[in-house]
């Protein structure tokens, strides 16, 4: 019997994101074990379409087979209460959650109380919730309300690249990834590297800065406030290839994100033996144990500034973490061990 499969995402699968890399990877691995996936793409404007962006997807999603599972990107799930109870009656429902709606930095409290109602809603009329780390999966239980024998957590794969031999150069070479976005918290890192001016150091960030453009825009001046434009390069979206370079040139890799839903920049980072400087934001402590890194509270610059001044003058410090860091990666699964566990899930639900 032919494994049939749709999947439903907002916006575009190629977006450079986390969570869209998720989706394009694990798509890959089902068609590889004999899925045949249905892609539905639902438009722009999640997780707050507007009226015809709703409206759209609606047809789209009741338009689809009903003969097989869907799965639902966690992004448009959470908008989609009424559409979600409809598919529920007609086929199993699997909603990807990468982390919840309501938690995303910069929201009023007014906007993440509807998202949370929304996505708690939406959560109720699933067979099927598979989130990407344990902590999501806490969360979810803790204040979401799903039975917890409904969630399965699949955490992203990791690919295995050779180990970089790494040479200090004058300046130690920082690596920053992700999309400029307030969540990932950028201008945080800019106001402490900003006080290690007197450290040799140089920051390269690669992530889209086209998303929000104002975060983008507003970065920008916080580097050339703090006159860090030949130390600081934005980068922009990079390729895959682009990206595994920065990594193999890189000496250290930090981040000031608030939170994640697993962080896979971070597992990417140890994977390619880099030792971290991060936060305790949500998933990361999960995802970055003590022996791979230094993690600071969210949101305060001085405690990265100190992270990070340590681990620029010690040698030995920073080779330590980078050794453990590639104990630690070695211990995740594979692209294809976490495309296995999805299947297998998939399976119990036809």
């Amino acid at each position: 019997m032919a494994k049939r499969l749709t999947w439903a995402i907002p916006g575009d699968i190629e977006t450079v994101s986390g969570g869209y890399a998720y989706d394009r990877r694990i798509i890959a691995e089902l068609g590889r074990l004999g899925w045949e996936v249905e892609l539905v793409s639902l438009g722009d404007g999640f997780p707050r379409p507007n009226a015809a962006q709703k409206a759209s997807a609606e047809a789209l999603l009741m338009s689809t087979a009903n003969d097989r599972p869907i799965v639902l990107d966690g992004l448009a799930f959470g908008a989609l209460p009424e559409i979600a109870a409809a598919l529920h009656r007609t086929r199993p429902v699997v909603a990807l959650v990468h982390h919840p709606l309501s938690l995303e930095t910069g929201l009023t409290p007014d906007v993440s109380a509807e998202l949370f109602s929304s996505e708690r809603a939406a959560l109720m009329a699933t067979r099927k919730v598979i989130v990407t780390s344990e902590w999501t999966a806490a969360v979810l239980a803790d204040q979401f309300d799903v039975p917890t024998d409904r969630i399965s957590v699949v955490l992203p794969g990791v690919d295995r690249p050779t180990a970089a031999i790494r040479c200090r150069g004058e300046a130690l070479r920082l690596l920053s990834v992700g999309t400029i976005v307030p969540r990932k918290g950028f201008d945080i890192l800019v106001e402490a590297v900003a006080q290690l001016a007197n450290l040799p150091w140089h920051l390269k960030i690669a992530g889209d800065h086209s998303r929000h453009e104002a975060e983008a825009a507003r970065l920008g001046s916080i580097i050339s406030r703090h006159n860090l434009s030949a130390r600081v390069e934005v980068l922009g979206k990079v390729s895959p290839d682009h990206l595994q370079a920065l990594y193999r040139d890189a000496d250290l890799f930090v981040s000031a994100t608030h939170f994640e839903g697993y962080g896979m920049a971070f597992a990417e980072a140890m994977a390619s033996g880099l030792p971290i400087v991060g936060t305790t934001g949500g998933a990361i402590p999960w995802t970055v144990p003590s022996s791979a890194g230094r993690l600071v509270p969210p949101g305060n610059a001085a405690a990265l500034a100190d992270a990070l001044s340590e681990l620029i003058k010690d040698d030995g410090h920073r080779q330590k973490l980078a050794v453990g860091a590639q104990k630690e990666a070695a211990k995740l699964p594979s692209w294809s061990a976490s495309g296995i566990r999805f299947s297998d899930l998939l399976a119990t639900l036809t």
